[in-house]
């Protein structure tokens, strides 16, 4: 996989691209980018992928912007496994923004990409106030050669697969739901930092997992398996939220404490895989309360991860 940001490489191959935020990566961004590869590969191409960073609607609008599925890392992990050749991460700014959809075909498809094949969703715009679309990215792409393709919606249930359909699932608890439109159960991964030690200072000791977003699209107590780099997943119960029996600076925070383990995990990489939801996040009176609730947390996590097992 190359990655590349600013500018274009001239020494690098023509494209069949493909372009949106793709955060998630789900069942949909999936169908769409098996679609590329075999494209790429019937033409000879390098299969990529334009994605912007921050998210356009973080940059209108932060306040009222969508809560991050996945990091920048993880969407190019998962683009990695997809067999995706290259990305092509557009810093998504002012100057950017008032591109007009001639400008961003030529200036960025067809000079800085090589673009040769062009896939995109029946809802596709693009350029400045999104004002291009399919009708005009197929008369340009006439112009530009390179040929337009269009992938159909993908359902589920009979509903579209999106992104904000996962972001609803996890926001509600229904990671049975979210892990059926995204392929895979939802998961955050990060690098384990110091905390405050509190979970060790009760007896239940917590690897706290860095956030690179502060809005995490869900919240409360769950079930998970822990996967360290280069090593099998392994069982425990997370909190990821305000910790509001205690000061946590208005911050979510997320911390996972791991069964029968022992050992450093400051400075390792580490995937959360949420399994099931336990409950919501409560404020306690007092810590002996809080820590008498984190062992039935315990007891449930380690039912759920059996019969997971067993199934």
């Amino acid at each position: 996989m190359t990655v590349t940001r600013g500018s274009f490489p001239a020494a690098l191959p023509a494209v069949a691209l493909t372009i949106g935020n793709f955060d998630g990566v789900h069942k949909g961004h999936q169908a769409m980018l098996a679609q590329l590869a075999a494209r790429a590969r019937a033409l000879r191409l390098a299969a990529c992928v334009l994605t912007f960073e921050p998210h356009p609607r973080e940059f209108f609008a932060p306040e009222a912007a969508p809560t991050r599925l996945t990091s920048l890392r993880e969407k190019i992990e998962l683009l990695t496994t997809l067999g995706m050749d290259r990305v092509h991460i557009q810093h998504f700014s002012g100057a950017f923004a008032k591109l007009s959809p001639e400008q961003f075909v030529a200036d960025i498809m067809v000079r800085g990409l090589r673009t040769r094949s062009v896939l995109v969703g029946e809802d596709f715009r693009f350029g400045a106030r999104r004002a291009g679309d399919l009708a005009l990215l197929r008369e340009l792409g006439a112009a530009g050669g390179f040929e337009v393709r269009v992938m159909p919606t993908v359902v589920h249930h009979e509903a579209r697969v999106s992104s904000s359909a996962v972001r609803d699932a996890l926001a509600a608890g229904d990671l049975e739901r979210a892990e059926a439109l995204l392929g895979r159960p939802y998961s955050i991964s990060g690098r384990v930092v110091h905390g405050s030690r509190l979970g060790s200072s009760i007896g239940c000791p917590t690897a706290n997992i860095m956030l690179q977003h502060n809005r995490p699209p869900l919240l409360g107590i769950y079930a998970v398996l822990a996967h360290l780099e280069g090593g099998e997943g392994r069982p425990g119960v997370a909190s990821l939220g305000f910790r509001p029996t205690v000061d946590s600076l208005g911050q979510p925070v997320l911390e996972v404490h791991l069964f029968d383990f022992s050992g450093d995990l400051y400075g390792r990489h580490v995937r959360v895989e949420f399994l099931k939801k336990l409950r919501d996040e409560a404020r306690f009176p007092d810590l002996e309360t809080l820590k008498a609730q984190i062992q039935r947390d315990c007891e449930a996590a380690r039912q759920v991860l059996m019969e997971t097992r067993n199934d």
